[in-house]
């Protein structure tokens, strides 16, 4: 499995290794997986209209936990994707992509919904 490098600030290596599986594949390099974690961090950014990223060590540690979790996700569902054929088989990787995507859009309810700037305890 590729390592992450920790070149984004919302996921680490143990965040995003848990949510790719054993079977991720070793052809998804660490520079792919920290490409897909800034952009998804520019996203996150642009979703909350506030820059999480610049200020990440200002949040609180539950919001902290979400915007890890989102970013963790889309880059597994990135990971399997590059390669399905790693897995046990197809229905595998895709039930996998599913919950995550599931998940990922779950979080961004909570992101989109009025008075997540309170939330944040910052203003836009």
């Amino acid at each position: 499995m590729a390592a992450f490098t920790n070149t984004t600030l919302l996921a680490d290596t143990s965040d995003v290794d848990g949510f790719m599986g054993l079977s991720v594949p070793a052809g998804f390099t660490e520079t792919m997986q920290d490409l897909v974690g800034v952009y998804t961090e520019a996203f996150l950014c642009n979703v909350v209209k506030y820059d999480v990223v610049t200020n990440f060590g200002t949040l609180n540690a539950v919001f902290k936990l979400m915007l890890s979790e989102y970013v963790a996700r889309a880059i597994a569902v990135e990971a399997i994707k590059f390669d399905m054929n790693s897995y046990t088989d197809r229905i595998e990787a895709e039930d996998m992509i599913e919950v995550h995507v599931w998940n990922m859009k779950r979080i961004i309810g909570v992101l989109e919904s009025d008075g997540i700037q309170d939330f944040l305890g910052v203003n836009s």
